[in-house]
């Protein structure tokens, strides 16, 4: 696989990342194999996906756990590591709550470094603002574990402009991550053309849709039982439907170019910057070669102009 440097100043990862949340969390329950997802992550070193994605939120824990058994036996040297912090359990019906604190960060680095077993990660990041503490202080706490030697870089996650800036002022950030697919694409107003000209590594999370952008799901009688995608507005049965002339659209053009829907998709958002490593999650052996291979997938000024010409979709994010 070709590479791309994260960030101006960042070391050469694989052009496509690997979100590893699926594996533990969120998405189909019944169908998560441990052995199966372990193989995909080592798999994805071989294949040249370097950028493995991972946080503390998301099991919780145990996704961190996931990721550290797999990356046992000198897989470790061979990636490059990124995990999240800011994010804890909800209480009163709410999945989970924001907690910038700073000695919230100090404290989770080292419970995040003991079950990913390893001394450091290659960047650690913000996994949301927490409004009731200035993101000065979460930001220098972050910073305090580069200056410790536990995190070589730091990342801030779903910000805007005004935020990172005022991160920058404290610690040079390395990386946005940011929804970013063909049917969300707020990111490209302000948010990813800010990270172009500064540098920054963009790193897209969903970026084929949760899913959806591959084609897999016909009606929301497709999706597995107990995922939470069930929940989302964009997979209602209405909104579905009406989304499906996206999916129509991105078939049309990988016929036409050789690819599949989701190899389209992705290729779509690595064309959008210099700096942007797409990390779509899967904890499948077949959908992971499939991700690797838009990475040499190339799309002419046409096909991205038709791709730009998509409609937005029906139904919020959330």
């Amino acid at each position: 696989m070709r590479t791309t440097p994260l960030g101006r100043s960042g070391p050469e990862v694989g052009a496509v990342g690997l979100g590893c949340m699926g594996m533990t969390w969120a998405y189909d329950p019944k169908g998560r194999d441990e052995a199966t997802s372990v193989a995909v992550l080592r798999s994805a070193l071989d294949l040249g996906i370097t950028l493995i994605d991972t946080a503390d939120i998301y099991g919780p824990h145990d996704n961190e756990e996931l990721v550290g058994r797999a990356l046992a036996g000198g897989y470790r040297e061979r990636a490059v590591l990124a995990t999240k912090v800011g994010l804890v359990p909800g209480t009163g019906g709410a999945p989970v709550a924001r907690n910038g604190r700073p000695e919230h960060v100090r404290a989770s680095i080292d419970r995040s470094l003991a079950r990913l077993g390893t001394d450091h990660v290659d960047l650690y990041q913000l996994h949301r603002v927490d409004p009731e503490v200035p993101i000065e202080e979460t930001w220098g706490a972050l910073a305090e574990t580069v200056t410790a030697g536990k995190a070589r870089r730091i990342g801030l996650s779903e910000v805007t402009v005004e935020q990172i800036r005022r991160a920058h002022a404290v610690h040079p950030v390395a990386s946005v991550q940011s929804e970013l697919s063909l049917w969300t694409r707020d990111a490209l107003a302000e948010v990813l053309p800010y990270t172009e000209r500064e540098g920054i590594a963009f790193l897209p999370f969903s970026p084929l849709g949760r899913g959806f952008l591959t084609g897999r799901f016909g009606s929301a009688e497709d999706l597995p039982a107990d995922d939470w995608r069930a929940s989302l507005p964009r997979f209602q049965a209405e909104a579905l439907r009406a989304n499906l002339a996206l999916v129509e659209k991105v078939r049309e053009i990988a016929a036409r170019v050789g690819g599949t829907p989701a190899q389209v998709a992705l290729a779509w958002v690595l064309a959008q910057g210099r700096y942007v490593v797409p990390i779509p999650g899967t904890k499948t052996p077949k959908y992971l070669t499939e991700n690797a291979g838009s990475a040499g997938l190339t799309l002419t000024a046409a096909d991205l102009a038709d791709l730009d010409a998509l409609p937005a979709p029906v139904g919020e994010r959330y």
